[in-house]
């Protein structure tokens, strides 16, 4: 009796088209918020038909999720840490993407006197004679990472004063900015997620163009053969045509207000 509604069953799943292909991608926040994503996938999308989904957090958060199978592609900007990731194995290989830069964002007043440097490390270490507010986002990520080896090559360490003028978060960058913007204190953010940023008050760009600010994108494949579970046809689908001059121009493409948030440089 349940044998010709088995073979009815059947036949409906194969006239079935196929679900459609999705990855998931561990990637940084900046290019999550800065609208970059909405921008591109679509494109991809439609050309593959691959879905792309995302997970936005901080780097640090990111490839501790990679490292634990959660995603098929990492996207992330903090070169030490993603080689490290492929030299342990967990990742198939890495290449440049794109890049943009870091700034030092504050309130017009500019208490430190520091509007209009380049020399990031002097701006820095006037920020840390006069004591005036800082807030980092103390959360591993790569904007966190960047700030500390910047930090680190002024000879300060600001952690001693972690609490007073110097205030870490915890949190993402636009938090972080909204609560830099709250105290009127110092933030180093990304250009691309300043530029998306709604809440700037009398915030400005007050220190950048020094070449040790520079902000590179990496791509890497989790590897399928630590990660049973990871897409690698589909993920590394998305990395080549990422890499590819359609990726590339699509990249370039996306602007906010006139102004081009990343710049892409794959195999440079």
């Amino acid at each position: 009796m349940l044998r010709p509604v088995l073979t009815t069953l059947t036949a409906l799943a194969l006239a079935m088209p196929a679900a459609a292909e999705r990855i998931l991608v561990q990637s940084t926040t900046s290019t999550a918020n800065s609208g970059l994503y909405d921008h591109i996938l679509p494109i991809f999308t439609d050309e593959t038909g691959i879905t792309v989904n995302v997970v936005a957090v901080g780097t640090g958060q990111a490839i501790k999720n990679a490292r634990n199978c959660d995603g098929d592609v990492l996207l992330v900007h903090a070169k030490p840490a993603e080689e490290k990731f492929v030299a342990d194995g967990r990742g198939v290989a890495r290449a440049d993407l794109m890049y943009n830069d870091f700034i030092i964002v504050g309130p017009g007043a500019d208490p430190a006197g520091v509007k209009g440097m380049e020399d990031v490390q002097g701006a820095l270490t006037k920020i840390a004679e006069t004591k005036a507010l800082f807030a980092s986002r103390g959360d591993e990520s790569g904007t966190h990472k960047k700030e500390r080896a910047l930090w680190a090559e002024t000879g300060i360490d600001p952690t001693g004063a972690s609490g007073g003028w110097y205030r870490e978060t915890g949190s993402g960058m636009g938090a972080t900015l909204n609560a830099a913007q709250g105290m009127a204190a110092y933030a180093m953010t990304d250009r691309a997620t300043w530029l998306s940023f709604a809440n700037k008050g009398d915030f400005e760009i007050l220190v950048q163009g020094d070449a040790d600010m520079f902000n590179q994108y990496g791509i890497i494949l989790v590897n399928p053969e630590v990660c049973a579970n990871v897409k690698a046809e589909a993920g590394q689908s998305f990395i080549d045509w990422l890499l590819s001059d359609a990726g590339q121009g699509a990249i370039a493409g996306y602007t906010l207000g006139g102004e081009q948030l990343f710049f892409p440089n794959a195999g440079d």
